[in-house]
This record gives C-alpha cells, structure tokens and sequence, in this order.
C-alpha cells in the first residue's frame, strides 16, 4: 500500500522509519508483514532503491489487515520493539523474507538472530508503547489499489 505524501501525516524523523536521503524523492508504504501484496511490494521498493540515481527517500508505516492475517500484528510488534534496540530495517527485511514464519517462536528467534536482549524484546513487543505506534501508523493509512511494481514507482516519483 503505497501513498501520495500530499494527504500523509508529516514525516516525523524522530517516530517513523525512514532510510535514505532526506532529500531525494519520498515514497512511504504503509505494510502488514504477513501480507503477500506488501512483501511484492517490499521487493519492488528495493529495486527503485537501487535504480534511482539521486536514491530515495523510503518510510515504512504499518498497517496490519489483522482481519486478513493472524499474525500481522504480533510482526509489526516485532519489528517495533526491534527499533528500540536500533534493529529495525534489519528485522523489516527479516520479516518479509520469512513471511511464511511468524509464530511467536519464529519471532523470537529472529530477535536472537539480530543479537537482540531478548528480554528486553520480549517486554517491548507487548508494551503499550509499541501498539500506541502501530496504532498511530494505522490512523493514517489506506489503501493503495494502482500498481506498485518498480518501473511505475520509478515514474511516479520521478514526477
């Protein structure tokens, strides 16, 4: 799920996960983890990463469809408490990558994979911090329903 940064809730460096130069064209997604359309997606944000000359300027929000997917949730919990231990893209890229795993126990072995306190993760994964983020990420989104593959969002933000 894609959106046009004219209806988006300011980027907020200090709250939302963003990767490359502040300058350059800004795409924000807005995913659910256990969703197929976000990790094609994800895998096409990658490619416009590496084909734009001047980069891009990348912000993921979550949006878990958890009428959808029973474990949309639990993931974007993962991935936020991950952040608080400055291992967020890594656990993002994780997450996708092992979308067809992600029971508790798959989430906390990739906290120990990351070399995270897993105590700590743990603690933070079921915290109301984490979920007042989600929740904020949520309020925000809608959905996308044009096509995302990286040829369209190269042309899109070279606009």
């Amino acid at each position: 799920m894609i959106e046009n940064t004219s209806t988006l809730q300011a980027i907020d460096s200090s709250v939302d996960h963003a990767r490359g130069p502040e300058a350059a064209p800004l795409l924000v997604e807005y995913g659910d983890y256990e969703c197929p359309y976000s990790r094609q997606a994800f895998r096409e944000i990658e490619r416009v990463e590496r084909r734009l000359e001047k980069g891009l300027r990348f912000v993921f929000r979550h949006f878990p469809l958890t009428e959808l997917h029973p474990h949309a949730l639990a993931a974007a919990a993962a991935a936020e408490a991950a952040s608080g231990q400055e291992r967020f893209w890594e656990m993002h890229e994780l997450l996708f990558h092992r979308q067809n795993a992600l029971e508790d126990e798959d989430l906390l072995r990739y906290a120990r994979d990351l070399a995270l306190d897993a105590e700590r993760f743990d603690t933070d994964r079921a915290s109301e911090a984490v979920f007042a983020r989600i929740r904020r990420d949520i309020v925000d989104g809608s959905v996308y329903r044009g096509p995302y593959d990286a040829a369209t969002l190269v042309e899109v933000l070279a606009r």
